[in-house]
């Protein structure tokens, strides 16, 4: 009876420690290279992972706010990527540099030319963006992942306030405040100590946020590991009693 019992929790500490390991549920996110500001132009990432053990991702389809519309996107060349920038006539125009623009982009789509994202694997896909809204504090993507089995997940569902994020939540771009200096600032100018101390910084956050993750998937493979060991001394205790 005892034997059973310590085989019993043996299996029950590796189940908890397989819970308590798993990963983070990994979605399409969208983050500024440095800052978004508020009227400004700034270069965007939309990160995507490959979920799946058994396909890779080869078509990532953005769909743009229409609240909020952005005259100009400009995507930088992947290899094994095609992009195609499409654009949309707007209900209301807008104002840019002095100019009534009555069209924006609506949609960015780019496909595989090869293998895509293999399962292990994630890819960034960079557009530079602007003119940044000044009447919101965020701009919310609806972004669509197509695997090559023909899956398709749509990350489109909205984060509502005081609510548990969504299981498929869309990408979300925080803006910052605009700059003193103004919108654009000088093409010339040189930066300063403070704005390279800040540079370093996100970097240095970033290299311990990857150091993190890897150590916390070291910490879990261990106490897998544990668990698995306290099965089996629970096992071989229950025959040790039973032959004596």
């Amino acid at each position: 009876m005892k034997a059973s019992r310590i085989a019993a929790s043996g299996v029950l500490a590796a189940s908890a420690v397989v819970v308590l390991s798993a990963p983070a549920f990994a979605h399409v996110s969208v983050q500024p290279e440095g800052v978004a500001a508020k009227g400004g132009y700034a270069t965007i990432d939309f990160k995507v992972p490959n979920e799946r053990d058994n396909a890779s991702t080869t078509k990532l389809e953005v769909n743009f706010p229409t609240d909020h519309p952005l005259a100009s996107v400009m995507p930088q060349p992947l290899d094994g990527w095609d992009v195609k920038v499409t654009r949309a006539k707007l209900d209301k125009p807008i104002e840019l540099h002095g100019k009534k623009i009555d069209e924006a982009v609506s949609k960015v789509t780019w496909t595989a030319t090869g293998k895509g994202i293999q399962a292990g694997f994630f890819q960034k896909f960079p557009l530079s963006v602007g003119q940044l809204p000044e009447d919101t504090d965020e701009l919310v993507f609806k972004a669509i992942q197509t695997y090559d089995n023909k899956e398709v997940v749509r990350w489109i569902e909205p984060q509502e306030d005081g609510a548990e994020e969504p299981e498929n939540p869309a990408p979300v771009l925080a803006l910052a405040a605009a700059s003193e200096e103004g919108h654009h600032g000088s093409a010339g100018a040189e930066k300063t100590s403070d704005e390279e101390k800040a540079e370093h910084g996100e970097t240095e956050a970033a290299s311990s946020s990857d150091s993190s993750d890897t150590l916390a998937r070291v910490l879990g493979a261990l106490g897998i590991l544990v668990g698995v060991a306290g099965v089996a001394f629970g096992v071989l205790a229950g025959r040790r009693r039973t032959e004596a």
